[in-house]
């Protein structure tokens, strides 16, 4: 999709002066670029996607360093690409971190099926349909939106409980928000 300049130009403008709907504007053209670049690179979806969000978290949390000399999908790219250079070499310094790395990933790819205590209830006040919705989203984003806006924790409580950066915490609830729309669009469509 192509991009007019002058727009983009707008946007980055909005958001470094800190508006929400400039970020997402961001966020929506430039997702696929950097996910689809960091898929290439790393060959996991869920490495290329957690990168991704940790792009996004760093470019927003710089966008005033921006230097509109250069186009911003060459920026993020190259602000994921370090990021990625950053990951392999703490992969590699540690023979341990590798192990429990490629186990954690193991848990993490099996998806949770099981309807839980909270389910149930939330069934049974009518907000079912939308649970099954969140469900179809992968673990970490459904654990996103579970902490934000079941048990109401704040961006700082989220971040502490995940032990991320907020802006990790804020780039992955964008995310997830944008993903859950789109279930819940194609459901009703």
């Amino acid at each position: 999709m192509e991009i007019e300049p002058d727009l983009l130009q707008q946007q980055i403008e909005k958001a470094k002066k800190g508006k929400q709907a400039a970020f997402n504007y961001l966020l929506d053209r430039f997702w696929n670029d950097v996910y689809g670049f960091q898929l290439k690179r790393t060959q996991n979806e869920y490495d290329a996607e957690d990168i991704t969000i940790q792009a996004f978290s760093r470019a927003f949390d710089k966008i005033d360093t921006f230097d509109p000399k250069y186009t911003f999908k060459t920026w993020i790219i190259t602000i994921s690409k370090n990021i990625h250079v950053d990951l392999v070499r703490k992969k590699n310094a540690s023979i341990r971190s590798r192990t429990t790395d490629e186990e954690d990933d193991r848990v993490h790819r099996i998806p949770d099926e099981t309807p839980s205590i909270e389910d149930t209830l939330i069934t049974e006040q009518n907000l079912a349909q939308l649970l099954i919705d969140i469900k179809k989203l992968k673990p970490h984003y459904q654990e996103v939106i579970h902490l934000r806006y079941f048990q109401e924790k704040s961006y700082k409580e989220i971040a502490t409980h995940l032990q991320e950066p907020i802006n990790n915490v804020k780039v992955k609830l964008l995310r997830a928000k944008k993903l859950l729309a789109e279930v819940i669009e194609k459901r009703t469509s």
